[in-house]
């Protein structure tokens, strides 16, 4: 089993450390409704990429109440 021969100096913990600093998320804006979310991920209002890929819940709701 490896032990360490002396101590690591606090330089030398902060060099190892300088990669894990955690990053902001990649954003990206919806095209067609100017919404922000995840890139690569459907936004909440069902679009991808200027397209809607699924009918949301809310949606269908809007149009019930507008049908009526």
């Amino acid at each position: 089993m490896a032990v360490q021969k002396s101590k690591k100096t606090p330089s030398k913990i902060g060099m190892r450390r300088s990669h894990n600093g955690l990053t902001n998320p990649a954003l990206a804006i919806e095209q067609t409704t100017g919404e922000i979310h995840l890139r690569h991920h459907i936004s909440s209002s069902g679009f991808y990429r200027g397209n809607q890929v699924i009918q949301t819940k809310v949606k269908e709701e809007q149009e019930e109440v507008e049908e009526t």
